[in-house]
């Protein structure tokens, strides 16, 4: 630890984006029009479900969905589009860390919600007679817990590892933000352990995750084959935005990991971390206030409330 804080003081993080040239301000433009999105899309979503008639477990779930998507993009694309404005961007050490910690953490505490929905989504489904029973507010609650706990599991050691290796020499990062494999790079020992611990824990997440999504999905199937054709319609339209969320957000996390083994340019590669980063957390609200009318109707009556205001003849106003 002692020779971290002495030799790797500063942690440099554009370098990685800087060979970009022009296309760096387009990409900068971009990805700031994407944050502010993000931000007040899940804002919108998180004050909307404070909203009686959105008082439910899935809506629960999905402001707790939008928090989690809030913070996510928040420890990397704010630095970065700082980056994208100076030669050089730097971060303390324990800066670093603890942006490779919630990074990773977050990103799979987010896939424990989406997990969550789907065991909300299968109970609903195929035991609605025993749904409110058992979908309570203190199992709610155990539910988003575990998922912050899980992501917290899977995420800990492998930074523990890497924080405790001796960094002797460059102190460049050739990445946007604090990238694990990035920052193991910069280690004067050998992180073989270090990968393969963290590799190990990535496809424990994922696929502990996506099993149990998955087989939720398959229940749901089963049990929507025996049911009459407006049923059928009706389960379907509670299950697809979350489905369309859980394939983006899966696809993009596996691209993520293959990034390093894939025959691509490293810009490239920095670019697939920096729509992974970014796409999910922006397409979210997107595709929850497309998909569903609950969410659509709350959004028009919250907007109509200042459009009265607007219209109301002035004359008719009494102080």
């Amino acid at each position: 630890q002692e020779s971290i804080r002495r030799t790797l003081v500063r942690f440099r993080s554009p370098t990685g984006l800087s060979s970009l040239g022009d296309r760096q301000m387009i990409l900068f433009v971009i990805l700031l029009l994407g944050y502010i999105i993000t931000q007040g899309g899940n804002s919108m979503i998180i004050f909307l479900v404070q909203n009686k008639a959105l008082h439910s477990p899935m809506y629960f779930f999905l402001a707790n969905l939008s928090f989690v998507d809030m913070v996510y993009t928040t420890t990397t694309i704010p630095k970065m589009l700082v980056g994208f404005l100076s030669d050089v961007s730097t971060i303390s050490v324990p800066g670093c860390f603890l942006q490779m910690f919630f990074f990773i953490q977050l990103g799979i505490t987010s896939r424990g919600i989406l997990t969550a929905m789907a065991y909300d989504r299968y109970l609903a489904i195929c035991h609605p007679l025993h749904y409110t029973s058992i979908m309570t507010q203190h199992i709610q609650l155990l539910l988003i817990a575990g998922a912050w706990a899980f992501g917290t599991f899977c995420t800990l050691p492998a930074n523990l590892i890497t924080w405790h290796q001796p960094y002797c020499g460059p102190n460049v990062v050739k990445h946007g933000w604090g990238d694990p494999s990035s920052v193991r790079r910069l280690a004067c020992a050998d992180t073989s352990v270090d990968n393969t611990v963290s590799l190990s824990l990535a496809l424990v997440a994922l696929l502990t995750t996506g099993v149990l999504i998955l087989t939720s999905y398959v229940l749901i199937g089963i049990s929507v084959s025996r049911m009459s054709v407006a049923q059928r319609l009706k389960a379907f339209g509670t299950c697809v935005s979350h489905l369309t969320v859980v394939s983006i957000s899966y696809t993009a996390a596996s691209f993520y990991l293959m990034r390093g083994t894939l025959s691509i340019f490293f810009q490239v590669r920095i670019i697939v971390a920096v729509l992974y980063a970014a796409l999910t957390p922006f397409l979210n609200p997107v595709i929850y206030s497309l998909r569903n009318k609950e969410l659509q109707e709350s959004i028009r009556r919250t907007l109509s409330v200042p459009l009265v205001f607007l219209c109301y003849p002035v004359s008719n106003l009494h102080f």
